[in-house]
């Protein structure tokens, strides 16, 4: 499914985020980018030792949540990545969306501001983290649908989604994004 917004095209693929040619991947991280597992130990199993020892080295204290950092990608077919910290999901009053939207818009800044036209996200904080997979959803679809609103890019940003409940979920999210983008909506 795709979704134009601008000169700016949103997709969601069922797949391996690890396998996306893409300027950049976005890692769902810790705060300690310590590694882990799910997006973040395939990432840092795919892309080889040299992704942490670089994001030990440029980030000896971690990434607050609600933030990003970059690195290089090691051996993924991307160039960068980016690792996003979500937020744990307690009981949804404590600042879980306003930091998970963060986390997104952060991502898109460091991407624009490393030159990257494409995009690959998981669904941050959906997974160990606890997230409810619609919520997530929605507030992930319309953090980057508003950012590329905003900033005219990057130009492909496509939401790799593990699992048909992921997909089913972001694909709600886009298409209810999309009727309100609509002037006939």
């Amino acid at each position: 499914m795709k979704l134009t917004i601008g000169d700016c095209v949103v997709e969601l693929v069922q797949g391996d985020i690890t396998e996306q040619t893409m300027d950049a991947v976005v890692n769902a991280a810790n705060r300690q980018l310590a590694g882990g597992g799910g997006v973040d130990g395939a990432i840092h199993s795919r892309g080889g030792p040299q992704i942490m020892e670089e994001t030990r080295r440029l980030y000896p204290d971690g990434c607050p949540t609600g933030s990003a950092v970059i690195s290089s990608a090691g051996n993924l077919p991307a160039r960068y990545v980016i690792h996003a910290v979500g937020p744990i999901y307690r009981d949804g009053q404590s600042r879980e969306a306003e930091l998970l939207a963060s986390a997104y818009r952060r991502s898109l800044e460091l991407a624009l501001e490393h030159g990257c036209q494409s995009v690959a996200f998981p669904a941050l904080s959906a997974g160990a983290y606890g997230y409810p997979l619609p919520q997530a959803a929605a507030i992930a679809v319309e953090a980057v649908g508003e950012f590329l609103r905003t900033h005219g890019g990057p130009k492909l940003v496509r939401f790799v989604l593990f699992g048909e409940a992921a997909y089913r979920a972001f694909e709600t999210a886009l298409t209810a994004y999309g009727r309100s983008l609509s002037p006939h909506a």
